[in-house]
């Protein structure tokens, strides 16, 4: 059998493939891997201490950790290889993501956990480290920054336009600032009122002050973050 017919097993891989496998360095791999995994966990401990929604998920909280590590191992990737950058651009453009994001500070925690994953990918340690530092030092301040203005929403049923003027009034001198929301009339001259309202302090006995008052039947305080009506 003639030698010069034979084919190398080199010859397959045109892209140069066992190439790629000699170039690759544990070491480097494994210092980026522990240092994604440091920083996916900081942002989820992060998010875990700021979350200021109604039911909290552990899944995204979990998955701000993999996705810093999953994007650290594509930027990783296609750093060294030109055309397998181009291909993953092409991969990553198609695909969709159809999760709803409840809260708008998710999308915060999202970005950043790319982030960090492309900067550590990139090789850029400092910039990644400090950089996630300083975010997390920003929202643990500005988060959980609790405020003493907080508003409420305040709702009555007034049996005639007399006793609305009449918790109105008393609103007025009572209550550090109030607007009107919504107003329903229903058959019968029943009027209710949503009233969005500033406390002067933090008690709440003018609420039962205002049930008491004539024509007002019901009364309900309810916390508002003002996030939510426009």
């Amino acid at each position: 059998m003639d030698l010069s017919n034979q084919i190398d097993f080199n010859d397959i891989f045109k892209s140069n493939f066992l190439d790629q496998i000699t170039s690759f360095s544990l070491l480097d791999t494994l210092i980026a891997m522990g240092l994604a995994f440091a920083l996916g966990l900081f942002i989820y401990l992060i998010y875990k201490k700021t979350f200021k929604g109604v039911m909290y998920s552990s899944s995204f909280g979990v998955s701000l950790l993999a996705m810093t590590l999953i994007t650290t191992v594509i930027i990783m990737a296609i750093s060294s290889n030109v055309i397998l950058s181009l291909g993953m651009v092409g991969a990553l453009s198609i695909v969709r993501f159809r999760s709803a994001v409840k809260e708008p500070l998710d999308i915060c925690f999202i970005f950043w956990s790319i982030t960090a994953g492309i900067v550590l990918g990139a090789g850029l340690i400092p910039l990644a480290i400090l950089g996630s530092l300083f975010i997390g030092i920003i929202l643990l301040i500005f988060v959980n920054h609790q405020s003493t203005d907080n508003p409420y929403l305040l709702v009555m049923n007034c049996s005639s336009d007399e006793s609305e003027n009449i918790a109105m009034d008393y609103l007025s001198k009572n209550i550090k600032k109030h607007v009107i929301k919504s107003k329903t009339v229903a058959a019968g001259s029943a009027i209710e009122l949503t009233v969005e309202i500033r406390l002067k302090d933090a008690s709440t006995k003018f609420v039962n002050e205002i049930s008491t008052l004539t024509g007002v039947n019901n009364v309900v305080l309810v916390s508002y973050n003002g996030e939510y009506m426009s």
